[in-house]
């Protein structure tokens, strides 16, 4: 039997843990990007490398972490083309489906993917 499954499933949870101690500091990001009625779906890009998508939040590199954290929208994922017309209304669904949950577009060796966090412990 293949362990390539168990394998991306143990990266995934790697990396989940890896980026929960940042749901705090994204939760309020998404909170003024609602305020300030900029979105209604904020995305949070973990990455590793440059990308040109979103305002810089966290560089890993200053602080000393595995992630840097850039904060997007839907509408500049849609504009950029990183969600197509016809996934649009399916994504909506699955970030509403999601509520309270930070999202996450994870770019890492295992290609890009979307990863929901939910935001644990919390000083509201």
């Amino acid at each position: 039997m293949d362990n390539n499954g168990n394998d991306i499933t143990e990266k995934m949870l790697l990396i989940k843990q890896q980026l929960e101690p940042f749901t705090k500091m994204a939760n309020q990001a998404a909170k003024k990007i609602k305020e300030e009625d900029i979105s209604n779906y904020p995305i949070f890009v973990a990455h590793q490398d440059q990308l040109e998508i979103g305002i810089p939040l966290l560089n890993r590199n200053d602080a000393g972490t595995f992630w840097s954290i850039n904060a997007s929208t839907l509408e500049e994922f849609y504009t950029k083309k990183l969600i197509l017309d016809e996934k649009l209304e399916n994504f909506k669904k699955l970030y509403r489906d999601h509520e309270g949950d930070i999202c996450f577009f994870v770019v890492s060796e295992l290609g890009a993917q979307y990863l929901f966090i939910p935001v644990k412990d919390l000083d509201q």
